[in-house]
């Protein structure tokens, strides 16, 4: 029997029931059919627990929500203290809370000027393509195909068909996609009068992190300036620290006009994103500050969370950690790849934002549910199912990456058996 507060379970089979039945079938049915019938329960640092108990090393942290970990001490007593004075607050007024966090931000983003804060990150991308098409008086959206930013009305036009056409928000007309890492086809497409903007990942993480060619995203900037575009990043994934820098295009050495975070800048415990603006694009707030009003978007507690996680990275010793973690990795996948090469055949890497490619075409899928068996919880793309998306967060101990490289080594040979027995398997949103 599970217990808590208002709730009670008497098993975890039947959790999975009612998720059927009243939340989501399609998501229930898709992981028990991989073999996968996780319920989280119990949950604290990189670790994740099973409704029966069973620890896994969470490797897949939402996306980057959990950068810090579950349930990360500073930040939960952050919000329990946040709480004792403020709540969400009421966006029409000014805040203490969002006039620290928007300064402190602002600091931290070389170029920008102001901070749009929402309670998602899909949000926060429309938010970013309405500032462009104000700034520029043009409608058009460029991104690349297979890309992804997000589920709302804008957000989901900029992605990958899959996501798209189901709700009938594909609009050619407005959204045009080229190949990533393709200069000329961005140039093409760009050359019309009428784009307002370019959205890019930095590493783009749901195709599976492919790492820009070099002098990529500067190419972009460039063609953006010539074409009078504005050049959007999305920072969900490869912002805060992860790829051993703030944020990911400074990594790159590109100046975006507009950038978008989230996942991590929540801390993991209260829904949180920003759309940094400049000037130019932030200008529609001079002239009507309610032209995007978002209820919850800049909550008062949520800032106050944000703004722990921002001084948390400040720190030197998590860059230093972050650059132990990238190497270590990156040693320990090079030794595995000339091993298992039959297996493992490559690996995407920028600081702690990692994919593995298997050389089998759903090689990652069935890495996903062998590693599962094995103590760790990693997910494959959805949209290249030979990639793992391989994400330690940025306070990862060393104890624990010895152990993950220790636990991914005894799983290659149920990996090898899961891949000879294969059949084809559609992967989930």
């Amino acid at each position: 029997m599970f217990e808590y507060g208002m709730f009670k379970f008497s098993s975890k089979e039947e959790v999975l029931e009612k998720s059927s039945r009243y939340w989501n079938p399609g998501k229930t049915r898709f992981w028990r059919d991989a073999g996968v019938d996780l319920v989280i329960d119990k949950r604290e640092g990189y670790e994740i627990f099973d409704m029966d108990g069973r620890r896994l090393i969470d490797l897949h942290i939402n996306g980057g929500t959990f950068n810090f970990g579950h349930r990360n001490p500073e930040i939960v007593e952050t919000l329990k203290s946040a709480l004792d004075h403020f709540d969400i607050g009421n966006h029409w007024f000014p805040s203490m809370a969002r006039a620290a966090l928007a300064e402190a931000l602002v600091k931290v983003s070389p170029g920008f000027d102001y901070a749009f804060f929402s309670p998602g990150g899909a949000e926060a991308i429309d938010v970013a393509i309405k500032s462009a098409r104000y700034a520029t008086k043009r409608r058009r959206i460029v991104s690349i195909i297979k890309g992804y930013h997000g589920h709302s009305g804008l957000s989901v036009a900029t992605g990958d068909a899959r996501f798209s056409k189901i709700f009938l928000s594909d609009r050619p007309d407005e959204f045009v996609q080229v190949p990533f890492n393709d200069l000329g086809a961005m140039e093409q497409a760009l050359s019309a009068s009428d784009v307002a903007a370019v959205i890019l990942e930095t590493i783009p993480a749901t195709y599976g992190f492919p790492i820009p060619n070099d002098g990529y995203n500067h190419a972009v900037k460039e063609l953006c300036k010539r074409h009078g575009v504005l050049y959007i990043a999305d920072e969900v994934q490869t912002g805060l620290m992860r790829t051993g820098q703030m944020w990911g295009w400074q990594t790159f050495g590109v100046q975006p006009d507009i950038f978008v975070s989230a996942k991590g800048i929540s801390g993991g415990v209260y829904p949180f994103a920003v759309t940094m603006l400049t000037q130019r694009s932030g200008g529609w707030m001079e002239e009507d500050g309610a032209a995007h009003i978002s209820t919850t978007g800049g909550s008062e507690v949520g800032c106050i969370v944000a703004l722990k996680v921002l001084e948390i990275l400040a720190r030197p010793a998590v860059l230093a950690n972050v650059n132990f973690l990238s190497r270590f990795f990156a040693d320990a996948f090079a030794e595995m790849i000339q091993t298992h090469g039959d297996v493992i055949c490559g690996l995407r890497q920028k600081g702690v934002v990692i994919g593995v490619e298997f050389a089998h075409p759903e090689g990652a899928v069935h890495a996903s549910r062998a590693l599962y068996e094995h103590g760790i919880w990693a997910i494959f793309s959805s949209l290249d199912t030979r990639i793992l998306q391989f994400k330690p967060g940025v306070l990862m101990t060393k104890t624990l990456a010895k152990e993950v490289v220790h636990r991914f080594n005894a799983a290659l040979p149920r990996i090898r058996e899961l891949t000879v027995l294969s059949t084809p398997i559609r992967s989930p949103a």
